[in-house]
């Protein structure tokens, strides 16, 4: 029997029985949907973290004591801000070293208040990371010298504090001590799971008065060039670890840390891969069944074609045929609902979501893996069977 006429009658038989082809069909529809959609989401995850990484700015080197490997335990930090001179002479130019002390504070102003993020910090912080006023000024390099009690507010702290006039200029409470809103940020949003705009920056001076401490909790460096990043980074460690002898620094890549973030994800999106690919085996248990089924009707059939000359093979790959068909229409049919509900989850929720054609390359082509594995054992069964015995069966 030539091909094309073979798929035009598997074609056939399956449209003979809609109802039981469409119900063998749903297994693999619901497995390749979920598993294009979970996909989707792990991949838009992904993607949005990326990016969320990279608008901290461009080749940052973040300057942490202690290792930054998963389960080890935070270290207390010996870095003052003679340590942060010291990184300003090895980069070799301090307007790109930047720190920060941070603290949770209550923040108020009138008869209003906002628990937030209180972060004292150099007046080079605009210049490594990637923020920008949306009004007034930021920190200069006097207020950081006379501590100054002046503070830049983010954009939603300034609507929570002052929802109805203008927040520059006015006077705010930081745990008790009056500060002057000198600037407001322009909107950010939230990266890596921390409300950008949920913060307030002060002179790192003041927030050591305020805190009651000499330290810094990191050193953020802003490199030249991306090429040089990893040789300053072991130049700022070695001088650190020079400075502070027994203790231990780490010196982290925005690469490295997507690195390790890209890993976990992927890691994420391969188990939601596999859990969704569960329902891609039940279906396929489901299709071996129908088709098993389909012999044992069609037996007269059978014999018959064997009969008129058919080849067991013949027989064979017809069942074989039908079996694929069946879980390729079923997986384009998963590929649409996918995709559909992909775009729809992206648009109607925070949740990120992007397709990939990688992901429906593999839905379709492990459909019709699918296919192919269960249809074997039906199809090899229909092509044994003996023509005088098929045709005597009622």
């Amino acid at each position: 029997m030539r091909l094309a006429e073979a798929w035009r009658v598997a074609w056939d038989a399956l449209r003979a029985n809609r109802m039981r082809s469409a119900l063998t069909m749903l297994g693999v529809v619901i497995g390749v949907a979920s598993v294009v959609l979970l996909v989707a989401i792990g991949t838009g995850t992904k993607q949005r973290v990326e990016q969320q990484v990279e608008g901290l700015g461009s080749n940052l080197l973040l300057v942490v004591p202690g290792r930054l490997d998963v389960g080890s335990a935070p270290a207390v930090s010996p870095l003052t801000l003679q340590d942060v001179d010291a990184v300003g002479r090895v980069v070799g130019d301090p307007s790109r070293v930047a720190v920060t002390v941070a603290s949770g504070a209550t923040v108020r102003a009138g008869n209003r208040e906002d628990f937030t993020t209180v972060q004292g910090v150099l007046e080079t912080t605009p210049t490594v990371f990637a923020r920008e006023l949306g009004r007034g000024r930021y920190l200069t390099g006097s207020d950081v010298d006379t501590g100054r009690r002046v503070a830049v507010l983010g954009d939603s702290v300034a609507r929570s504090l002052f929802p109805d006039r203008e927040a520059v200029g006015q006077q705010i409470n930081v745990a008790g001590v009056r500060f002057r809103v000198i600037g407001v940020f322009v909107p950010l949003g939230q990266s890596l799971g921390v409300d950008r705009d949920d913060e307030v920056h002060i002179p790192v001076t003041a927030a050591q008065r305020l805190y009651g401490t000499q330290r810094v909790d990191a050193i953020a460096v802003k490199a030249p060039d991306r090429e040089r990043i990893d040789e300053l980074g072991e130049r700022i460690v070695a001088e650190l670890n020079g400075r502070h002898p027994g203790t231990e620094f780490s010196a982290v890549t925005q690469e490295q840390i997507l690195g390790v973030l890209g890993d976990i994800l992927g890691i994420l999106t391969g188990v939601l891969a596999a859990i969704a690919g569960i329902s891609l085996l039940v279906g396929g248990v489901g299709v071996s069944n129908i088709m098993l089924v389909s012999v044992r009707e069609r037996t007269r059939e059978i014999g018959l074609r064997k009969a008129v000359g058919a080849r067991p093979r013949d027989i064979g790959v017809q069942f074989l045929l039908e079996a694929v068909l069946l879980t390729s229409v079923g997986g384009l049919t998963g590929m649409a609902l996918g995709v559909g509900g992909a775009l729809l989850v992206a648009a109607l929720s925070p949740i990120p979501a992007a397709v990939t054609w990688w992901s429906l390359a593999l839905a379709f082509g492990v459909s019709a893996a699918v296919g192919i594995v269960f249809g074997v054992v039906p199809a090899q069964r229909a092509g044994r069977l003996d023509p005088v015995v098929a045709l005597r069966a009622e």
